[in-house]
């Protein structure tokens, strides 16, 4: 029997329960379709077992099953949303985070006060 991952683990409660979502929601999908778990786990290219593991939200079920149960839904395409750049807060955070710190250097002002010749000392007057 294969080793247990340490990373599921010491996967967190809120992670577990998005992954008992998305397997609820692919099997609702399957049996909106009327598609027999043997069927659908024949397109998938899995057992009947893994499949179920699957729709129960199984976080040692691999990604590539997921990801294809996706695709058969015809969803595939938000795969790589998921870790898009410009949904990534943690980076945004950080970003935020050094952006403050570089404010807090004064640079000197563009408009800072500049003395300005008097007219009559252009002309060469004193």
């Amino acid at each position: 029997m294969p080793k247990r991952s340490k990373a599921i683990d010491a996967m967190p409660s809120a992670v577990l329960a998005h992954l008992r979502a998305l397997g609820e929601n692919l099997s609702i999908a399957r049996k909106r379709r009327h598609e027999p778990l043997a069927s659908w786990a024949r397109r998938i290219g899995v057992s009947e077992p893994t499949l179920m593991r699957m729709e129960k939200g199984d976080p040692s079920v691999s990604m590539g099953v997921y990801a294809t149960a996706l695709w058969l839904m015809g969803r595939a395409q938000v795969l790589p949303e998921c870790a898009s750049p410009e949904f990534d807060l943690g980076a945004l955070e950080d970003a935020v985070r050094v952006a403050k710190a570089r404010s807090v250097r004064k640079r000197p002002s563009l408009y800072a006060t500049v003395a300005v010749p008097d007219s009559d000392s252009e002309n060469g007057k004193p």
